[in-house]
């Protein structure tokens, strides 16, 4: 007996249908059957279903004789299953790599719910994938019913999020009616009778949005079988006295069903509208129990009331996107009054303000430079500036700052003598006669950067490269912790600013702590939760250039974890840009919750993260660079190194000038680390030669000496190198690429 058995409808999907297959058959999960339904569908499908049962036992075919319609298909298929667990996947819809070995390993944990219900992305026919907004829902570790968690049943009501244990099914009777509508009827009852469900945090199925929509989405007269769908779902809870106290819920979410579809202006033909309306009503008043919600007192009354109402909504909403619109307009009029009023008076020769990664609080290089300014020029007033009232409360309670674009951020921007930023500032801020823009950069760059991007269409999608030119017009200092970077800023920003060899001030922490004690390193672990004794392994990819949305999955972070073996934790760090995208939900979220890695990707002081591990591995991202202070093992797992430097383009290449070994595959990677070659003979020896060459002028003392040189006026001398790199050798390695 299979552990899923994995019913199929299909019908008109040719062009769909072998990549929703693909993604069952290729699973690493392999204990499954299909039992694939053609519906008498007119196309191709039925050929190529064949075909797949004639190469793969696990796939069963069952040719119906005529049409049946999506609903009366699953149930075609469900006498010929024999799995311990259901689950019902559109033909046009596809798993995503890993999601049945996490299903099952969820299902083992809660010890075989009736219902397990999961996450899911929808993707877009132009490549756009965005995941379910309410994923929040399914982070609930054991098992409930609905009543016990009754926002579960806030999700899509469809069936395909779910797993359903066979012999519950069964046992209730469930069968999925004909209609438009089919899912409805399935998913209340089936969601209410459960004595047991479970969720799991995880991307485990693509939702296919097609170009001209499914067919719910469709102008057609069958939008009313909703009210037969929903006259089914009251029947089946008369039918059981014990469910009577959903009658108001479901009431209220009939209401909300059947008014969503006529506002649709792609649903319903006009000349229907009016009698969708009256019967919406009349179903409303047959099965009312209780108090009516506010927003669907509408159904009270008739339908050119409903109309005059939805119009007077729509307007009152124009009106206030108008408003908001002449507001923005006004205050930006303003903002520009006060600044120029405010050029007028003398710069504030003790004011610094600061500013990191697009203003989301005291970080990297300003947050370094802000904290020596604090010990060693007091006098100066260092103000930051952040996004919004969220970060802002972020922020320790000692920190002054101001929120973008106020009035205050107006004031205090327009008399600053200082300016210290890793990112450009807007374009709406001038650079006054007498102030000093600082810009400290986010690290030591492999990728291609700015005007070196002019050549890479792909890679500066997105990036205005002239306005990036125009914005670093303004920098007066840019900092550098080797030569290799004064090379590539020179060339990248072609602008009139002056390389300051300070080394990188965020690496000042990680320099200190090749000597310190490794309490610092402790104190991060106990956060973390890392028991003592382990060996921490740091895992930070960067984006890919080749992929739309920039996150690709490189590495089996569960077979990887379960690689090192007990004694080590795997830590994982995905880039700041993927942080609130579909990377973590594809099986990163539900890994941390089982503790089988640390997900660390919010914390907002990488710095803590480096001096906890014992070893780096990363691929392409500028970490390693920073990494390399702490003189400790790093590998560079480059699998996809050539479309990663045709895509996006770098200044040399990582695999030839790595800072340890480097892994071309998994195979590889795993066997660095099961042999201990990750901290070899061979690897320490790259090691120096790549900390010669990119941490040449970083000596623990960069914010020190950025807030010496800039703010006091003092020369206290460049940084003396760790070795001397020949001039030459450097400016051959940024050409050569």
């Amino acid at each position: 007996m299979p552990r899923f058995s994995i019913i199929v409808p299909v019908f008109k999907v040719q062009g769909f249908l072998r990549e929703c297959l693909d993604s069952v058959l290729e699973q690493s999960y392999t204990d499954l059957e299909v039992v694939a339904v053609d519906d008498c569908s007119p196309d191709g499908c039925g050929a190529i279903l064949d075909e797949y049962a004639a190469l793969d036992p696990r796939v069963r075919v069952l040719h119906l004789p005529e049409n049946v319609g999506l609903g009366r298909a699953r149930n075609a298929g469900m006498p010929h299953a024999t799995g311990d667990f259901l689950f019902f996947l559109d033909s046009d819809d596809t798993l995503t790599p890993g999601a049945l070995r996490a299903i099952a390993d969820r299902l083992d944990e809660t010890a075989d719910p009736d219902v397990l219900v999961f996450d899911y992305a929808r993707t877009y026919w132009w490549g756009g994938t965005r995941r379910n907004v309410l994923a929040r829902l399914l982070t609930t570790e054991g098992t409930f019913t609905a009543a016990e968690q009754p926002e579960i049943l806030d999700l899509l009501m469809v069936v395909w999020n779910k797993v359903y244990r066979r012999e519950f099914v069964e046992r209730e009777g469930f069968a999925f009616p004909p209609g438009y509508y089919e899912d409805t009827p399935w998913t209340f009852p089936v969601m209410l009778s459960a004595g047991r469900i479970a969720t799991l945090d995880r991307i485990c199925l693509a939702y296919r949005q097609r170009r001209q929509g499914n067919i719910l989405s469709t102008t057609s007269r069958k939008h009313f079988d909703i009210h037969d769908q929903y006259q089914r779902v009251f029947a089946f809870v008369d039918a059981r006295p014990e469910l009577a106290g959903w009658r108001p819920y479901l009431h209220r979410k009939m209401g909300e069903h059947c008014l969503d579809i006529l506002s649709k202006p792609d649903r319903l033909p006009e000349s229907d509208k009016r009698e969708f309306f009256r019967l919406t009503a009349a179903l409303f008043r047959t099965f009312r129990s209780g108090p009516v919600p506010a927003e669907l007192r509408v159904l009270d009354g008739g339908y050119t009331r409903y109309r005059a109402r939805r119009e007077a909504g729509r307007a009152v909403r124009e009106l206030g996107r108008r408003g908001a619109q002449a507001r923005r307009a006004a205050a930006t009029r303003a903002g520009r009054s006060w600044s120029a009023v405010l050029e007028h008076r003398p710069l504030d020769p003790d004011l610094a303000v600061y500013s990191a990664f697009s203003h989301r609080g005291v970080l990297g290089d300003p947050a370094a430079v802000y904290h020596a300014a604090r010990e060693l020029a007091p006098h100066i007033r260092g103000v930051w500036v952040v996004r919004d009232e969220e970060q802002a409360a972020l922020l320790p309670p000692d920190v002054e700052h101001v929120l973008l674009d106020s009035l205050r951020y107006r004031r205090i921007t327009a008399r600053a003598t200082y300016f210290v930023n890793n990112v450009n500032w807007p374009g709406a801020l001038a650079k006054r006669p007498g102030s000093v823009h600082i810009h400290t950069h986010q690290g030591t760059p492999l990728k291609h950067m700015a005007a070196d991007l002019l050549d890479k269409p792909g890679a500066r999608h997105g990036i205005d490269v002239p306005q990036m030119l125009r914005r670093a017009d303004r920098w007066d200092y840019s900092l550098v912790a080797n030569r290799h970077s004064e090379l590539v800023w020179d060339r990248a920003y072609p602008c009139h600013f002056a390389s300051l060899r300070t080394g990188s001030p965020r690496n000042d922490v990680l320099v200190r702590a090749r000597s310190g004690d490794g309490t610092a390193a402790a104190a991060v672990r106990a956060r973390l939760g890392i028991p003592d004794g382990r060996q921490v392994v740091l895992y930070a990819p960067t984006r890919r250039d080749y992929v739309r949305g920039g996150h690709a999955d490189r590495l089996d972070l569960a077979r990887f974890a379960d690689d090192l073996g007990e004694g080590s934790t795997l830590v994982v760090r995905l880039h700041p840009s993927l942080a609130d995208g579909p990377a973590r939900g594809m099986g990163l979220s539900e890994l941390h919750r089982r503790g089988v890695v640390v997900d660390a990707t919010d914390e907002p002081h990488v710095e803590d993260l480096m001096l906890a591990s014992d070893v780096l591995i990363t691929d392409y991202s500028a970490l390693m660079f920073d990494y390399a202070n702490l003189d400790r093992p790093i590998v560079v797992y480059a699998d996809d190194w050539g479309a990663y430097a045709a895509s996006r383009g770098a200044y040399f290449d990582i695999t030839a000038d790595a800072p340890g070994h480097v892994a071309g595959s998994y195979r590889e990677l795993a066997w660095l680390f099961a042999s201990q070659a990750w901290r070899d003979d061979e690897s320490a020896r790259l090691r120096a030669g790549f900390r010669s060459r990119f941490c040449e002028f970083d000596d623990g003392r960069a914010a020190e000496r950025v807030v010496r040189t800039l703010m006091l006026g003092e020369r206290p001398g460049e940084p003396a190198s760790v070795v001397t790199v020949p001039a030459q050798a450097a400016h051959d390695a940024v050409t050569a690429s």
